[in-house]
């Protein structure tokens, strides 16, 4: 595998960074849609995860010679566009755009630390591997969904806007980002590595829908 251009890993660690500077602002607003106090504070704690995790990538940037807030300025049109195309109504909906949405991208960073050598692949997967998230989201709503089984229909919907709303940034992405795309590209080695790549993600998310209780 050819080692990726500077270009490239700096087109990454900022799009991980953006994502993760990203995820605690929301985190910390939809804190306020929580029905009690414990729930507002588990999420707000989870939120300081991400603010840190975003310091780390913002560090290692500026280590490797990049301007942390150029790295992540073509990526704030993008992401808010996300946002503000998938506002959530509730605190379930909130839960389930970071659980499902936020699933999708962790994914394909995943796949990308693959194709970069260390530190930043560890880097990658070290920010992306947070498992208390994930753990309190599928608890909340496979609760939700016991207490009231009306509730799976309208978060299975909300769910499916979440990703084609998360692919249609994406191919946004990568039309924009030549260097991103020719990693993928050049480290797959052929069409036939690219598709299996997305297959997985597309079974990681089918997984995550099913341990949310929800249907694909």
């Amino acid at each position: 595998m050819a080692a990726p251009t500077t270009e490239a890993l700096v087109d990454l660690l900022g799009m991980v960074a953006y994502g993760e500077l990203s995820a605690f602002e929301r985190m910390a607003a939809d804190a306020r849609l929580a029905p009690d106090l414990h729930r507002r504070a588990a999420l707000s704690e989870m939120a300081a995860v991400e603010i840190a995790n975003y310091g780390r990538l913002a560090a290692r940037l500026t280590e490797i010679g990049a301007d942390p807030d150029v790295a992540m300025t073509p990526y704030v049109g993008v992401v808010q566009a996300y946002h503000d195309s998938t506002e959530p109504k509730d605190w379930l909906e909130a839960l389930t755009k970071a659980h499902v949405g936020d699933g999708v991208a962790d994914d394909f960073f995943h796949e990308m630390a693959k194709l970069i050598e260390e530190p930043d692949r560890q880097l990658v997967l070290d920010v992306i591997h947070d498992k208390r998230y994930e753990e309190f989201a599928v608890t909340e709503i496979r609760a939700a969904i016991e207490a009231d089984p009306k509730t799976r229909a309208r978060l299975s919907m909300w769910a499916r806007r979440l990703v084609g709303e998360v692919y249609s940034q994406a191919t946004r992405v990568a039309g924009q980002r030549a260097a991103l795309t020719t990693l993928i590209v050049t480290s797959g080695g052929d069409q036939a590595a690219v598709q299996a790549l997305f297959r997985r993600i597309t079974n990681a998310h089918s997984a995550r829908m099913t341990a949310l209780g929800l249907n694909n």
